[in-house]
């Protein structure tokens, strides 16, 4: 057959459909654009005097704002998802019985149509009436509740790392090595050191003497590093870092103490006087791990145990949990997760040839952590670690560690839609397959060349 009779059979089989004029889905529909200080809406011709407003950003004018879109009739409101300032519009909206679409800007950019002399609220509400814009996923509040602390604790823990950082200038600027004989300044012998320091210790044996068992390195080398220039400027620098430090790890404790409270407020999903969280060995607990038993109350919110997956610990499945949630109803299967965390191939197709598969670009949370995740399992002796390690060889390391954070998220999807638990199928599992795919390969290819392939293995 001709490539023209192909491609002609082709058209006779193709079912081309009749495209019609967009037709208005949401009526009741508004748009928002929202500022610092103004807000402008726009509603429905007809339903008032003048379709565009422009209301104040005082919570009493959101409140006002409110009674004029019910006085609108209108059901559905959509607005940018612009910075922060959309959060207390969207929550006094939502409390007041609309349905709000919270819609990524990109996506109101990539809608073509024209846009001039017409305001950008005005624009949003065409769109929405259409119903060409797709509201992005937020969490029920309870879990926003806890994504917010969450959020607020890891900024905590970077101010807390930059006063580390401070402190080590400071020591690095008095010719002080003592980065270089102990591997935390943070730990027992560093910060015992640090405060002495500050106490107005200069003696280095001294100084040295607060070396902990567990150090690898002697007094003696800790002495050494400890004979530096203490100029007072340095010093003082070192003890505000100090007291800063000090401060925001307070902070930190204060922070869990809301966290463990907005736990206990949720539903518990399992029993476990009926279902007991099952011991397992679990990796050295990390330091800004919080004091109390996360893992069990991670348990009970989700109803399954996230720590028997290789790489993930419970500040991963904290962080994932909170942006997730745990209800997976608005992903309808595992690839629609995955695409939201942005850790799946985007094809970008042309002529019919994909020109671009790169994944895109995406601060996801959750998907950062699940990254981080996929880099513990270089030595893990599980199958994800065999995977991670097959995908290395093959693909280079920032693939292998996309593929597997990839497959740690399907993992995560499937034990929690499915409320089962995780088992590891063994570390040579992922080897063995990749070894029967070079198998299969070696067999197509000989057969290709009239030759036949024969395993001498008995």
């Amino acid at each position: 057959m001709s490539r023209k009779q192909s491609r002609k059979c082709k058209q006779d089989k193709l079912q081309v459909p009749k495209l019609e004029a967009l037709e208005q889905i949401n009526l009741d529909a508004a748009g928002l654009d929202i500022g610092d200080a103004e807000i402008y809406v726009a509603v429905p011709e007809g339903r008032d005097s003048e379709s565009v407003r422009v209301f104040q950003t005082f919570t009493r004018d959101l409140h006002s704002l409110a009674d004029w879109l019910a006085a609108c009739n209108v059901k559905t409101v959509a607005m940018e998802s612009t910075g922060v300032y959309w959060i207390p519009i969207y929550e006094i909206l939502e409390e007041r019985g609309f349905q709000v679409y919270l819609v990524n800007a990109r996506h109101v950019k990539n809608v073509p149509g024209r846009k001039t002399d017409i305001l950008d609220c005005q624009w949003i509400q065409q769109l929405h009436t259409y119903g060409l814009l797709r509201a992005s996923f937020r969490p029920p509040e309870d879990v926003c509740a806890l994504r917010a602390l969450v959020r607020h604790r890891d900024t905590l823990i970077r101010s807390s790392v930059a006063e580390i950082q401070r402190m080590q200038k400071a020591l690095q600027q008095m010719n002080v090595k003592l980065t270089n004989v102990i591997s935390d300044i943070t730990g027992v012998t560093g910060m015992s050191i640090i405060r002495d320091i500050l106490a107005g210790e200069r003696d280095s044996r001294k100084l040295a003497a607060h070396r902990d068992f567990r150090c690898k390195k002697s007094e003696e080398e800790i002495a050494k590093s400890l004979e530096g220039n203490y100029k007072p400027e340095h010093v003082f620098a070192l003890a505000q870092s100090l007291q800063a430090h000090d401060f925001y790890q307070g902070q930190i404790k204060t922070c869990d103490v809301e966290i463990k409270e907005q736990y206990e407020a949720f539903e518990p999903q399992v029993d476990v006087t009926e279902h007991p969280l099952t011991p397992g060995k679990q990796p050295k607990p990390r330091r800004n791990e919080p004091d109390f038993d996360l893992r069990l109350y991670l348990y009970q919110m989700a109803g399954v145990d996230l720590t028997r997956i290789p790489g993930i610990g419970v500040l991963t499945t904290q962080k994932v949990l909170s942006e997730t949630g745990v209800d997976m109803s608005p992903w309808p299967t595992n690839k629609h997760f995955a695409s939201w965390l942005s850790l799946c191939p985007h094809n970008d197709k042309t002529g019919g040839k994909i020109i671009r598969s790169k994944t895109k670009k995406s601060q996801n949370r959750a998907a950062a952590a699940l990254r981080i995740a996929a880099t513990s399992l270089l030595h893990s002796k599980s199958a994800l670690g065999g995977y991670y390690r097959s995908m290395r060889a093959r693909l280079g390391k920032p693939e292998a560690v996309t593929a597997t954070a990839h497959k740690l998220a399907r993992i995560i999807y499937a034990m929690l839609k499915n409320q089962t638990e995780y088992r590891d199928p063994g570390e040579g599992y992922y080897e063995g397959q990749a070894r029967q795919r070079a198998i299969n390969n070696l067999k197509r290819k000989a057969k290709k060349l009239g030759f036949e392939l024969v395993s001498n293995q008995v």
